[in-house]
């Protein structure tokens, strides 16, 4: 038998750490792509996998990544469905940061011919984000020539 090691390997977590947001005096966006969140269907039991995009304007506090995910993994043995889980997720980093605006996108993969995506959001009472800027589009140059 192994001996168990005295730092032992990380292991799932439904806490959220946080960290004081180095830019509190302006509106920028975070984004989180996690794209191998997994659940199981609390009907079925089958495996259930999504694909998380989290934009978030923080306004005092930041999501610790490793935190993050600790966070999604402690999903994968629980029966959830899309939509409830989905809005969890959203009121747990709502609780944890207090943040200017936050939207989740979960797309899952297909299950039985059928996708589902969920988008939720959240925006803190009396912020209003500044105006958007719209700049002109160029096209990609690599520096290569073309021949």
């Amino acid at each position: 038998m192994r001996e168990v090691p005295k730092n032992p390997p990380s292991k799932p977590s439904k806490e959220l750490l946080v960290f004081p947001n180095p830019a509190p005096q302006r509106d920028y966006v975070i984004q989180f792509q996690v794209p191998e969140f997994t659940c199981h269907c609390p009907l079925t039991g089958q495996p259930d996998f999504a694909h998380f995009t989290i934009d978030m304007i923080a306004d005092e506090l930041c999501i610790e990544l490793k935190s993050l995910k600790m966070y999604f993994w402690s999903y994968r043995n629980e029966g959830a469905f899309h939509e409830k889980v989905t809005n969890t997720i959203l009121d747990d980093i709502v609780k944890a940061t207090d943040p200017r605006f936050v939207r989740i996108t979960a797309k899952w993969y297909v299950r039985g011919g059928i996708y589902t995506n969920v988008v939720v959001e959240h925006r803190k009472p009396g912020w209003t984000p500044a105006p958007r800027v719209d700049l002109p589009a160029h096209g990609f140059e690599s520096g290569m020539l073309q021949g």
